[in-house]
């Protein structure tokens, strides 16, 4: 599977929780209080939701910004998997 669509694939995982609405329930996580997995997991949800997706490049400053705003998401997704 091309990055293209796993990331893609992986943004609609992170809306199928409620990004927003769950984020607003509860405070973001700090970043101290986030193992490796939900920090790439959130990253990678934050970068599916990149206002341009179609540039890598953009998509990753995204990323790199409101990662924090995910983690909620995140594991969300990875407690769904256990």
């Amino acid at each position: 599977m091309n990055t293209s669509r796993r990331i893609l694939l992986t943004g609609l995982a992170g809306l199928a929780v409620a990004p927003t609405a769950v984020a607003a329930a509860a405070p973001s996580a700090e970043p101290g209080d986030v193992t490796v997995a939900e920090e790439r997991f959130a990253r990678t949800i934050a970068a599916a939701h990149a206002p341009d997706i179609t540039c890598a490049r953009q998509a990753e400053r995204y990323a790199d910004a409101h990662w924090p705003d995910y983690v909620v998401a995140a594991r969300a997704v990875l407690d769904a998997r256990a």
